[in-house]
């Protein structure tokens, strides 16, 4: 057994390795000043006077919607909101957005059918600003999933050169639009993404909603989603996909597929397969959200994704936890039983042949999630829990994989998906 755990530690610090290799790979937004510049157009020099001359931010945002509404600009960034019971969360986003001053932008909000005020909450929240327009959802037509209809339907209003799909419970920072379209007018065609910083609040929100970072350090050569064609090398956030129009239309969009719970990572790997390039920046200095806001949100969400993320793949499943399992849960374990095990004979734990290398595997494992936490702008402390949240996670891919071989699906905003 100890030769094992050795084995386990060692792999450990390999894993290690990769993951600080890895997160250095992970790009910024922003830089070159382009979208600044692209966002503001023709009125540039106008703006520019009436900042110079003192005139207040809300002043000229006034402006800015003024001209807008009298010469009818046409847009060139398209930010499309899908939202379903959104009220809670509409407002927070659409004035996150409205923070822009361009007249060269368009907010979509698709009220997909809510039952909680949520089209009256945007449009409260747009208070006039003609830049914005509430969308009716239609009804959910055979063969759609929920989210894929809403992203279609505001693809099919949307008039920008550039589409930025943004959930509901997203927050952006005032330069975080002139900051992706630097890096998006830069890279030309395609789709710039990211993960965006994580607020939580309850205990399991701490322990699950960390490790989708988690994972992408640990197993996605980060390098490979820019520089590889293979659509196997992508990950994806559905609360920021910023893709050009046309790259959009050359995918099929969200018809090609609508019936898949994980519509973010297909509409990345329909990008790679239409020969357009990805790329996957480091967005948290531009835009926060909190996914859930309770236990049963972190679950059921999870639940809902995570065996439709890995194809439907029992074997991957498997192999996942398995390997989790040995690498995170093992030698914290047998450290637990080493030390109960020399307590109760009263002799000194590190005596015991397993006690060093299950103390440098916990260790090690504890440093691989302290990195991607400190990455990710997680309290360093959450590194100590990573068994539990293992734990939890396991329990969560059990339940997914249970909801799909029993036929009993998912529930999902008070829909019910198979």
């Amino acid at each position: 057994m100890d030769i094992f755990l050795w084995t386990v530690a060692v792999a450990l610090l390999l894993q290690l390795l990769f993951v600080i290799w890895n997160l250095t790979q992970l790009p910024q937004l922003g830089g070159n000043g382009r979208g600044r510049a692209w966002l503001d157009g023709e009125e540039t020099s106008i703006l520019a006077m009436e900042q110079d001359a003192g005139v207040e931010r809300r002043e000229e945002i006034e402006v800015v919607k003024e001209a807008a509404e009298m010469m009818n600009i046409k847009p060139r960034l398209s930010v499309l909101i899908p939202a379903r019971d959104e009220a809670m969360n509409i407002a927070a986003c659409l004035r996150s957005v409205l923070v822009e001053p361009s007249p060269h932008l368009e907010v979509l909000v698709l009220d997909d059918r809510s039952t909680d005020g949520t089209a009256d909450a945007a449009r409260h929240a747009a208070a006039g600003d003609p830049r914005v327009r509430v969308l009716p959802g239609a009804a959910l037509p055979p063969g759609w999933l929920g989210k894929s209809h809403a992203c279609h339907q505001l693809a099919e209003a949307a008039r920008g050169e550039w589409w930025l799909f943004l959930d509901a419970d997203a927050r952006l920072a005032p330069t975080a639009l002139a900051a992706a379209l630097d890096t998006a007018l830069a890279q030309g065609q395609g789709l710039v993404t990211g993960f965006p910083l994580q607020e939580t609040g309850t205990w399991m929100e701490k322990l699950i909603v960390p490790m989708m970072s988690f994972s992408i350090a640990c197993h996605l050569p980060i390098r490979l989603v820019r520089q590889s064609a293979d659509p196997k090398f992508v990950a994806a956030h559905g609360a920021f996909l910023l893709i050009a129009a046309e790259s959009y239309r050359a995918t099929g969009g969200h018809a090609g597929f609508k019936s898949h719970l994980v519509d973010d990572m297909q509409l990345a790997s329909a990008v790679k397969k239409a020969g357009l390039p990805v790329t996957l920046a480091d967005v948290r200095p531009h835009i926060s959200m909190r996914m859930y806001q309770d236990d049963a949100g972190v679950w059921n969400g999870y639940k809902k994704n995570i065996f439709a993320g890995l194809g439907r793949n029992s074997l991957i499943l498997t192999f996942m936890l398995t390997t989790y399992g040995l690498l995170y849960l093992l030698p914290p374990l047998m450290l637990l039983i080493c030390i109960s095990v020399e307590i109760a004979i009263s002799s000194l734990p590190w005596q015991s042949n397993i006690f060093l290398p299950s103390l440098l595997g916990y260790l090690i494992g504890v440093c691989i999630k302290a990195v991607i936490d400190r990455g990710s702008g997680q309290p360093w402390w959450l590194s100590f829990f990573l068994p539990a949240s293992i734990c939890l996670l396991t329990a969560i891919a059990l339940a997914s994989w249970l909801a799909s071989f029993t036929g009993k699906g998912y529930e999902w905003k008070g829909r019910r998906y198979s």
